[in-house]
């Protein structure tokens, strides 16, 4: 751990063998009475997606006011709490996931590129906006990026209507020929954002030789209060309470899935059983990835396309993409709609976590940008048009919601990319099939 006598330096780290925690801002880091402060207190830009899959109740999702919306659909009613920071868009498009395929949804989600139609490995589709922005702003941190997803079902071959399962499998693609695997467990990903050095497996190691990653730091931590204001102290003591409790609850779920009986070919050995608390888990690792300033950019898949996992903790007991394909029934969109509905939640769940960490002169979530979607509109015929999107966040000053931007028009989603790049600094003249950046989101 360095200390100057100034401040702390931004990257401070907790060390312990095997171990490294990164801190969130703190007062402390921020040179009083310099002309160093404004720019050592300046927010960071922070950009995140998450993608559901086989789109949405289109009546139930989207708002019924257009511009300043004081009320949100029934859908999105969950995010209710943070409308201020809530963006919904409709009419955009991805015309490039055409012929309209599970396998093109996905990929096109942030790469709005064509598929290359294959099987094999000749797989070709585009860089994808997480990476175009990780390539300039992952600089500066532990992580460049990081990719999550809830599923690890990595198949190979064929997926879908002749195309390779890695469209499927992947959200983020460094290059036309790259895609980036995501992690869907828990202690991976905890050890990943922790463990000091080497591979995964290093990395785990040195991490299982003990009961906990902070009784490997507590002399650097007790060094450390030594040298912080009270406020400081508190933020700290904060933080390092949900690592814990973070780790507590990735170890009970070992535990419990260990002697579960319960089997779930969609579900990693070793994370919850409830698909519930497993997203809730992911999303609170993304917290304290975001928190610690580990990385910037995060890519999450919350289900897959194609996906039959059940719901019954809301009322659908039968398998998600069947009732997708709902043809009109009423019963099969309420069903779809309560899903739609259950996966938002979730996400309100997460938003409410950074909402309520402060940093700096506001908080994470004022800080942070986060894009909420799905590649398909209505699921029944493949539809890439209308599709359900929303930005949430205030993007270090950048961004202000409450608001509904309907289009006349179809729009490209790559718009969206655009202006979400031009946010947080990253300038391109285009993306993908881009016509221009969203006006309406580049206003303040």
């Amino acid at each position: 751990m360095i200390i100057t006598k100034k401040a702390l330096p931004r990257r401070t780290f907790l060390r312990g063998a095997g171990a490294v925690v990164a801190l969130p801002l703190l007062d402390a880091m921020i040179p009083a009475h310099t002309a160093l402060a404004a720019t050592a207190g300046a927010p960071v830009r922070r950009l995140g997606f998450v993608y559901v899959p086989m789109g949405s109740h289109t009546a139930k999702w989207t708002p019924r006011q257009v511009g300043k919306i004081t009320e949100l659909s029934p859908t999105l009613m969950p995010l209710t709490p943070v409308l201020d920071h809530v963006t919904v868009l409709t009419n955009m498009e991805l015309k490039n996931s055409y012929p309209g395929t599970h396998a093109t949804s996905n990929a096109g989600f942030l790469s709005a590129a064509r598929a290359k139609w294959t099987e094999s490995t000749d797989y070709y589709l585009g860089t994808t906006v997480d990476q175009v922005a990780a390539k300039q702003m992952g600089q500066d941190t532990p992580l460049p990026s990081l990719e999550l997803s809830m599923d690890l079902r990595a198949s190979v071959g064929e997926c879908d209507n002749g195309y390779a399962c890695v469209y499927q499998n992947n959200l983020s693609w460094s290059s036309p020929t790259t895609p980036l695997p995501s992690e869907a467990h828990p202690r991976i990903v905890f050890e990943r954002l922790f463990g000091e050095g080497g591979s995964t497996a290093d990395r785990g190691a040195a991490l299982k030789r003990r009961s906990s990653l902070l009784d490997l730091v507590t002399a650097d931590v007790s060094r450390l209060q030594k040298k912080l204001g009270g406020d400081d102290k508190q933020k700290v003591d904060q933080y390092l309470d949900t690592i814990r409790e973070v780790e507590r609850r990735i170890q009970k779920a070992e535990h419990e899935t260990a002697s579960s009986s319960m089997t779930d070919l969609e579900r990693p050995v070793g994370v919850p059983v409830a698909y519930g608390d497993h997203a809730k888990l992911m999303f609170d690792l993304q917290v304290l990835a975001l928190q610690g300033d580990v990385t910037r950019i995060i890519t999450f898949q919350l289900a897959r396309e194609s996906s039959t996992r059940t719901y019954p903790e809301v009322g659908v007991p039968e398998a998600h993409h069947p009732t997708s394909h709902h043809g009109g029934d009423p019963e099969k969109l309420e069903k779809l709609s309560k899903i739609n509905s259950y996966h938002i939640s979730l996400l309100a769940y997460f938003l409410e976590k950074l909402k309520n960490i402060k940093d700096g002169d506001g908080s994470l979530l004022d800080h942070t940008m986060y894009m909420y979607g799905s590649g398909m509109g209505n699921p029944s015929v493949h539809s890439h048009q209308d599709l359900p999107i929303v930005v949430v966040g205030g993007g270090a000053g950048r961004m202000k919601g409450g608001r509904h931007v309907k289009y006349a028009e179809r729009t490209p989603l790559a718009n969206l990319h655009l202006t979400l790049l031009e946010k947080v600094g990253v300038r391109m003249d285009a993306f993908a099939d881009s016509q221009g950046k969203i006006n309406e989101l580049l206003e303040l």
